[in-house]
């Protein structure tokens, strides 16, 4: 089965040179809805305090992990929205991921959200009815339907040939009247905009620009956000399209402040994936959160629109003798769905943090070295987003944590 995974080899910077082909007389160049309130106005949760969490439809099988387990974890408590991953982009429109995850898969009264059945005859089922009766326990949860991700972001690139004419297709869906009461917007994962990802675009600088225009034009006041890159290297992905331009039609920004290292360099050497600021050896300097923060913001993102990224995982490599940054390795280690990651739920007693460096953890057991965040090391990068005066932070994504939300926890 497709899986649209969100575990990502960060090229090097000669993927991220790609060509731009300009699109031009095909594309919008800024259209804007002329009732749609200011992004500002909209946002309905304070700067700061926006927590948002991905949850991601292929986990009810491989991970059996289902919406009740955000309620049992006490994450909805905790969360003020979430992401759900993913939806399909193809043929220049929204289509459904997964629609037996999303609405036909029956729960029994043990799984379900509010004790109750499902029965064969109900019109929805799945996901989506799953995500219904949690909201009907947390009226002041959010919930945004993802499009693209890893796997899925191909599609962008015709869908960019006609922005205006995919904003409809991606309005009619979610809001289609059988569980328009679910969705309050959408989120745009597009891994990425003239630049490369598992696949290369060529749309152009102005591409992504226009296209989150034609989404806030299309659904007015409702959520419209976007996952972004981390990629502060000059003449990176975060160079590559006009996301400055783009802000003015966004909620808030997602950039993507983890996966800046891992095995996907076999030999290695050995980083941390997540670091929140550069330190002495780092492989790349411009790889670490607060480097993608402070681009983004010199680009003229306000630092309100911009969340700080949180993963609930690390990555790891194996054949490793040095406990810190830095060491050789034979390859990526061992993980339970994928080698080179694994979940924090198991690396906490898998393999232990050892040390820390640049505001996250790192672990050596054995011949593997992992590195990941915990509850301490968020607790710090949630100062850094207090003193940054950042909007908020998000999770990828919510399995990934304990089944008592450790992580979520250490959020708030």
């Amino acid at each position: 089965m497709l899986r649209p995974l969100r575990s990502r080899a960060r090229l090097r910077a000669l993927l991220s040179a790609v060509c731009c082909a300009a699109l031009g007389a095909g594309l919008l160049a800024g259209a804007s809805s002329a009732g749609a309130q200011p992004a500002a106005a909209r946002s309905e949760v304070a700067a700061g305090s926006r927590v948002v969490g991905y949850f991601t439809e292929w986990g009810v099988y491989d991970r059996n992990y289902h919406v009740k387990n955000v309620e049992t974890s006490g994450s909805a408590a905790k969360l003020t929205h979430i992401n759900y991953a993913f939806g399909n982009v193809q043929g220049g429109r929204c289509t459904m991921g997964d629609s037996y995850a999303d609405t036909d898969k029956a729960y029994t009264a043990d799984q379900s959200v509010d004790g109750v059945a499902d029965t064969w005859d109900q019109p929805l089922r799945g996901n989506f009815n799953q995500l219904r009766k949690l909201k009907k326990l947390h009226p002041n949860l959010k919930v945004l339907w993802s499009f693209g991700g890893w796997t899925w972001s191909g599609g962008f690139a015709q869908a960019a040939q006609n922005p205006a004419a995919f904003a409809q297709s991606c309005y009619d869906l979610v809001e289609d009247p059988r569980w328009a009461d679910v969705f309050d917007g959408i989120d745009i994962d597009w891994e990425y905009p003239n630049s490369c990802g598992l696949s290369c675009d060529t749309s152009g600088r102005d591409a992504y620009r226009n296209l989150m225009a034609a989404l806030r034009a299309r659904f007015g006041g409702g959520l419209v956000t976007s996952a972004i890159a981390a990629d502060a290297s000059d003449g990176g992905k975060l160079d590559a399209a006009d996301y400055a331009g783009a802000a003015q039609y966004v909620d808030w920004y997602n950039p993507m402040t983890y996966d800046y290292f891992g095995a996907w360099d076999a030999q290695g050497p050995t980083a941390p994936h997540s670091p929140l600021k550069s330190y002495a050896g780092i492989p790349i300097a411009a790889y670490n959160g607060d480097a993608t923060i402070q681009k983004l913001k010199g680009l003229g993102v306000p630092a309100g629109k911009l969340l700080l990224g949180i993963g609930f995982y690390g990555r790891g490599w194996t054949g490793v003798t040095q406990d810190a940054p830095g060491g050789t390795a034979t390859g990526p280690a061992a993980g339970t769905y994928e080698q080179g990651i694994d979940d924090y739920k198991v690396l906490k007693t898998k393999c232990p943090a050892t040390g820390t460096v640049a505001g996250t953890a790192y672990a050596h057991c054995g011949s593997n070295w992992w590195s990941y965040d915990t509850p301490a090391t968020i607790a710090g990068k949630m100062d850094y987003k207090n003193q940054q005066g950042l909007g908020g932070t998000f999770l990828w994504e919510l399995s990934g944590d304990t089944p008592n939300g450790e992580l979520i926890k250490a959020v708030n």
